[in-house]
């Protein structure tokens, strides 16, 4: 299942593609890469090697299908968030070690990974026998796709978790077999078609549905209702006035309900407290002025600017949250002035 994937069609007849699809140029892979994926840093494992790249795209809808290789050993990071996209790396043979946060997670054959690179840091390593067939779908896609079917649209708990999923013959493989023999037909699948919105449409609903399943997040809850009307304005104050960090019961008060009321109804609709909705967004925002500090500004400074007193348990939260230190995100920012 998969193996063939992009190789052949529906007909197991073999399945055309314009242009080159085995490249051992780095800047013609890299550009690949640049233009299939979102900028990101390679790094070869073994000195001087070069690539054997098998380089094949095809588009369902605005969801990207890829199958690659880079036909040696890798290490890849610094995966631009500003290009707003979510990567599923599907593994045909060989295996990716992936950054999750915690402990890395391995993928093997049959195995499949997630991570919403505008949301959450990233890297992974790529044993020299790697091959993929990988999907590239915009953030902004996989939220509609929520919103249309279950009336809401899920917070960084499921976009910040990097998550492993599927494996061998699983439901998940035999949705991307049928997609891939779909849009590998003769003559090129209109992306915008009706094929190419009905393969996009069930790619990123199972997507969803596998994705929530592993990270713990209940999507069916937000699907029998939408959260009340308070609940909602309490998510405007909390995210307005996060640098402050308003009092809970401040902000009960001001949207009409009592700080209990508040409280359960975040849990029943957004599966935490509004403390813990606050945290994540004075973190969101710590990060923010971090990329966008002018030279000369430290990680205290602007922690301090936030409120923020104890820098080692600060520092904890944010490396749960983003996978590095402040100091790290602040480097990287000052790194890209740099290059600019």
């Amino acid at each position: 299942m998969l193996e063939e994937a992009l190789l052949l069609d529906a007909t197991g007849s073999p399945a055309s593609h314009r242009g080159r699809t085995r490249v051992d140029d780095w800047d013609e892979v890299q550009e690949f890469c640049r233009t299939v994926y979102m900028p990101y840093r390679v790094r070869p494992l073994e000195r001087g090697s070069r690539p054997d790249s098998t380089m094949i795209s095809a588009k369902a809808g605005r969801v990207t299908m890829t199958r690659f290789c880079y036909g040696t050993s890798i290490y890849l990071d610094r995966f631009d968030p500003e290009a707003g996209n979510i990567l599923v790396l599907n593994t045909l043979r060989g295996k990716l070690s992936h950054q999750t946060g915690k402990a890395p997670a391995s993928t093997a054959a049959g195995e499949s990974f997630v991570v919403d690179c505008s949301r959450a840091d990233y890297w992974l390593e790529g044993d020299a026998d790697h091959m993929q067939f990988n999907l590239t779908i915009p953030h902004d896609v996989m939220a509609e796709t929520a919103a249309r079917w279950f009336g809401f649209v899920p917070d960084d708990r499921l976009w910040c978790s990097r998550i492993k999923f599927g494996g061998p013959n699983s439901p998940w493989l035999a949705l991307l077999d049928y997609a891939a023999r779909s849009i590998a037909g003769p003559g090129p699948l209109p992306a915008g078609g009706a094929m190419g919105r009905h393969l996009e449409e069930i790619i990123c609903l199972e997507l969803l549905r596998q994705w929530s399943t592993a990270a713990g997040v209940r999507l069916e809850d937000g699907a029998r209702q939408a959260a009340p009307g308070y609940v909602r304005r309490a998510e405007e104050i909390l995210e307005a006035e996060a640098r402050q960090a308003p009092v809970i019961g401040d902000v009960a008060r001001r949207v009409g309900v009592s700080a209990r009321t508040l409280s359960g109804g975040f849990q029943r609709f957004r599966g935490q407290s509004p403390r813990e909705f606050l945290a994540g967004r004075r973190l969101d925002g710590f990060r923010a002025e971090l990329l966008a500090a002018p030279a000369g500004r430290s990680v205290s400074d602007i922690a301090s600017d936030w409120g923020f007193v104890n820098l080692g348990a600060l520092a904890g939260r944010y490396r749960d949250r983003f996978g590095e230190l402040p100091s790290h995100t602040l480097a990287r920012a000052e790194g890209r002035r740099l290059l600019s």
